[in-house]
């Protein structure tokens, strides 16, 4: 399967857009493990995370935040975690258990309450549109509105 085509020699040089999948697929995966603060406590003890080659790997990895690219992500604390990442403190300190379960507690509380934020942030926005609709009658969701103030007979002051 994957694995079959990026190990036989084969593959890379007669499809090489299977190879670049399999690549891209692969650095994906392992972006996406960067989320994982018991992932990132592992590596830190194992003393992977020291490792110039490792570092240089975490610095090239860096494209991933680009738009074409962060798009694919699904746990979008893997960006910001390798961000932290670039920082020889954030490596040095994610040896220790402490560390790792402070940054499991922040990730949660951000999911905890990113719900909440969005709920306040829809129902804002239905009121907002219930009392434009009540001051302004006229304006529907279907219109377009001008932008020049004339137009809309709303006085500026």
């Amino acid at each position: 399967m994957a694995s079959d085509r990026a190990q036989s020699p084969q593959a890379t040089t007669e499809d090489p857009r299977a190879t670049n999948r399999d690549k891209f697929e692969l650095e994906l995966e392992f972006v996406q493990s960067l989320a994982n603060p018991y992932y990132l406590h592992s590596l830190a003890q194992q003393s992977i995370l020291d490792q110039p080659a490792f570092i240089n790997y975490l610095e090239y990895l860096m494209y991933w935040k680009e738009k074409d690219y962060a798009r694919f992500i699904h746990y979008p604390h893997a960006l910001h975690h390798l961000d932290l990442l670039q920082h020889a403190q954030f490596r040095s300190e994610m040896k220790k258990d402490e560390w790792r379960e402070f940054l499991n507690q922040k990730q949660y509380d951000h999911w905890r309450t990113w719900y909440e934020i969005q709920e306040f942030i829809r129902v804002t926005f239905l009121i907002m549109i219930c009392r434009v609709r009540r001051d302004y009658p006229g304006i529907t969701s279907t219109s377009v509105a001008p932008t020049d103030p004339q137009e809309t007979g709303v006085q500026l002051q």
